[in-house]
C-alpha cells in the first residue's frame, strides 16, 4: 500500500514538474511582440460583450419562443462553469498561481498589471469559454455551419493566452477545457431536452412573420 501511495506521489512530483516546465516554455521562450500586446486584451470578458450580446439580440430576433430557453440555458453554463471552478475545484485543490508561486515568479513574464488572485486550478477562463463554446456549437452547429467551429478555437486562443500572460500553467487550461466541455455538453442536451432543437424553420417563419 506504502508503495503504491509513494508511487503515485513520484507520478504526481514529476507532472507537476513537467507542467512547470511546459509553462516556462511558453511564458518566456515561445513569445512575440505582438502577442504580447493581443493576449492581455483578448483574455478580458469586457472584450467579447459584443459578441455576448449579438448572440442574445440573434436569438430574440430569429428563434422565436424558442429564445427565452436558449439565453437561460447560455446563462446556466456561464454560472455553472463559473461556480463549479472557482468555488468547488479550486478551493480542494489550492494549487498556487504560477506568479505566486516562489519557485517561479521571479523566472516569468508577467504581462498583466498584477497577478491575479485566487487559486490556479482549474482556470476559469477555460471553464467558462470552453462550456459557453461547446453550447454553442452543440445548440446551433447545425445552423452556423462551418463557423461552430471558430468558437471553439476561439475559446482555446482564450485558454492559451492565460499561460501566456503568466497567470496559468498548461495543465489548469487543459483541466478547464475539460471541465467546460462537460458542463456545455450537459446544459445544451437539457436544453434540447426540454426546449427542443432550435431549426432552420423557427427562423425562416420567424422571418415570414416579421415581413408580414
Amino acid at each position: 500500500m506504502l508503495s503504491l501511495i509513494d508511487a503515485s506521489t513520484s507520478w504526481i512530483d514529476w507532472l507537476i514538474k513537467q507542467d512547470q516546465a511546459l509553462f516556462l516554455q511558453l511564458n518566456t521562450v515561445y513569445t512575440n511582440p505582438v502577442l504580447d500586446s493581443i493576449f492581455p486584451w483578448f483574455r478580458e470578458g469586457n472584450t467579447w460583450l459584443p459578441l455576448y450580446l449579438f448572440i442574445v439580440v440573434l436569438a430574440l430576433l430569429n428563434f422565436r419562443q424558442k429564445a427565452f430557453a436558449f439565453i437561460l440555458f447560455a446563462v446556466v453554463t456561464i454560472v455553472l462553469t463559473d461556480q463549479i471552478s472557482s468555488s468547488l475545484v479550486k478551493p480542494f485543490f489550492e494549487r498556487p498561481r504560477p506568479c505566486r508561486d516562489p519557485y517561479l515568479m521571479n523566472q516569468i513574464r508577467m504581462l498583466l498589471n498584477g497577478c491575479s488572485g485566487g487559486f490556479s486550478f482549474t482556470s476559469s477562463h477555460a471553464t467558462n469559454h470552453f462550456g459557453f463554446a461547446v453550447y454553442i456549437f452543440l445548440t446551433l452547429g447545425h445552423i452556423i455551419g462551418k463557423w461552430r467551429y471558430a468558437f471553439l478555437v476561439w475559446a482555446a486562443t482564450i485558454a492559451y493566452g492565460q499561460v501566456y500572460v503568466g497567470v496559468h500553467y498548461p495543465l489548469d487550461i487543459i483541466a478547464g477545457a475539460i471541465l467546460g466541455t462537460g458542463i456545455g455538453m450537459l446544459t445544451a442536451y437539457l436544453h434540447q431536452k426540454t426546449a427542443g432543437i432550435i431549426s432552420i424553420n423557427d427562423i425562416q417563419n420567424q422571418l415570414k412573420h416579421d415581413s408580414q
